[in-house]
């Protein structure tokens, strides 16, 4: 049993689903049974796997995540998620959120503003995949546990371990996506900011003319764009968000479907019904069941 999974057992303390840890922006998960796909939002974040695997399907691409390869998301990403446990323990992992100060910070004191100025203007690189998770990574992220497991610890060291796992992912292939979030000026950091207005403000109306205009960008070149990245178009994206957090409020406010598909900008409750059973495979009454 690796170390890293003998830590997350420790910590990881709820089965089928996230626990908050001491430090914040940092969770960890567990599953001991295996999970079919899922829609989920996978927001800006690290996800690092101990043991099992993970599956994330998108736009025709699936990408596996377990003990030798973590997943880096730079923009919040609608995902169909699939669990895996291994025969003898549960899936095990943690989540680490993208703070963008911080980030920058690091790409400043690396010196890496010229590999960013070499970056392709019209070079709009997916929004989400894997890295290999090397001999540094996985040392960070032992420390960063072994600090989490003690409210002193986890306020004194955490930050600088969170920090130094931002570096490893900035020394790994997925580090050209940082770079161009980090980039404020090009497409891709301007259709990340809309995206990142879209998914704060998913219950106002928008139109792809005005999402464009955000971006000072022609219609035509920021549908590219987005959908390059995201690999749905803007309005696309948009529904598969609404309806996630719709789903969030069914389960975790005990909200009624009528008053959720209001709260995140539905006009019409049967519509909201039928796209919400057509995406997640089954009714808002039936989750509400499930949950009940």
């Amino acid at each position: 049993m690796s170390e890293l999974v003998k830590l997350l057992e420790e910590l990881a303390t709820e089965d089928g689903g996230a626990v908050e840890s001491r430090y914040k922006g940092v969770r960890f998960f567990k599953e001991t049974e295996p999970v079919r796909v899922r829609p989920m939002i996978y927001n800006p974040g690290i996800c690092i796997v101990a043991s099992g695997y993970k599956m994330a399907h998108i736009g025709g691409m699936s990408f596996r995540y377990d003990a030798e390869n973590y997943l880096v998301t730079s923009v919040a990403m609608p995902l169909e998620c699939e669990s895996f446990p291994s025969e003898d323990e549960p899936l095990l992992g943690l989540y680490i959120d993208i703070d963008m100060a911080q980030l920058n910070d690091l790409i400043n004191q690396m010196n890496l503003q010229c590999k960013i100025a070499k970056l392709d203007e019209k070079d709009y690189p997916f929004g989400v995949g894997p890295s290999v998770m090397s001999e540094d990574m996985k040392d960070a992220a032992i420390k960063l546990l072994k600090a989490l497991r003690s409210e002193t610890e986890a306020k004194i060291l955490a930050p600088g371990f969170v920090r130094e796992i931002y570096y490893r992912v900035l020394c790994g292939s997925q580090a050209p996506v940082l770079y161009s979030l980090a980039r404020g000026s090009n497409s891709f950091s301007q259709v990340a900011r809309v995206i990142s207005i879209m998914e704060g403000s998913y219950d106002q109306k928008f139109d792809v003319q005005q999402l464009a205009d955000s971006a000072n960008m022609s219609v035509s070149a920021f549908h590219k764009a987005f959908k390059e990245i995201t690999a749905d178009s803007p309005l696309q994206y948009l529904k598969k968000i609404r309806l996630s957090r719709a789903k969030d409020l069914i389960i975790q406010e005990r909200m009624k479907a009528y008053l959720a598909a209001d709260k995140v900008g539905y006009d019409s409750p049967s519509q909201f019904s039928r796209e919400f059973k057509r995406y997640f495979g089954q009714s808002p009454a039936d989750v509400i069941r499930e949950t009940r």
